[in-house]
């Protein structure tokens, strides 16, 4: 029984080892396998990315001026179209200026007119309820009139209906229809300088926009030139040229 129990002692230490062996044989490889591949994959340390060459700088420069000459360009047309609308709204408040001048250059020429008359003498009426009354009806209608025409406001009509601002009906229509012409004349001017400051304004926007326009137009032009490619020429294509021909074509031309 002893001897069996010892033999079998003896076979199966020997496998057991082994087998054993090969699974620790079989750990290390694995465990040497995970450790050395990150080394493998990952770049070296002292790896830097390639110096891009003289062309491909030269390619990314153009690249980008062209880009911001698209820009600029971009921004030029729109310059240009904002300082031509500019220009037209000028224009307008211009001529809205002139017509603001001719119409208070009339009610002034009226209003001298009437002033000269009025050294005459207010002629005599009746000072009776019913001259008043027909004297108000005056009053009321030549400034209805004169509001209908454009020549008062709606404020300035309503101080007539109102009696205010100097407005007295008691007055004979003479007197009447001289404070008339003065309040249109007055009227007429302040129209005109309303005008002139809007024709001021416009004319200032204007020219702001013209000259944006102009700095952003030659902008656009060296932006333009900076990003054409200059042509190299090679050396075989080079022709030598003596400094006596060069002289030669541009020697002036003796007039006689």
């Amino acid at each position: 029984m002893e001897t069996v129990v010892f033999y079998q002692f003896l076979t199966e230490v020997p496998r057991a080892a082994a087998i054993w062996s090969a699974l620790f044989l079989l750990a290390l490889t694995v465990l040497a396998v995970l450790v050395a591949r990150p080394e493998r994959d990952s770049p070296p340390a002292d790896h830097t990315p390639p110096t891009p060459t003289a062309r491909e700088t030269a390619a990314a420069e153009i690249a980008d001026l062209r880009r911001y000459a698209e820009e600029v360009a971009v921004a030029s047309a729109r310059a240009a179209r904002t300082a031509r609308r500019r220009r037209a709204d000028w224009l307008v408040a211009q001529d809205e200026a002139q017509r603001a001048w001719t119409a208070y250059d009339e009610a002034d020429s009226a209003a001298r007119r009437v002033a000269t008359a009025g050294a005459l003498p207010t002629p005599r009426t009746p000072h009776t309820p019913a001259e008043y009354a027909a004297r108000e009806r005056y009053l009321h209608r030549a400034a209805t009139a004169a509001y209908w025409r454009g020549e008062l406001t709606m404020a300035q009509l309503g101080d007539v209906f109102g009696h205010r601002r100097g407005w007295d009906p008691r007055r004979h229509p003479v007197e009447q229809e001289v404070l008339l012409i003065r309040a249109i004349r007055d009227a007429r001017l302040a129209e005109h300088r309303t005008a002139a400051e809007r024709e001021r304004t416009a004319w200032r926007d204007a020219e702001v926009a013209a000259s944006s326009a102009r700095a952003l137009a030659e902008e656009a032009y060296a932006a333009a030139v900076r990003s054409r490619p200059v042509a190299v020429p090679s050396r075989r294509t080079v022709t030598r040229v003596s400094p006596t021909a060069v002289a030669a074509r541009w020697r002036p031309v003796r007039a006689g």
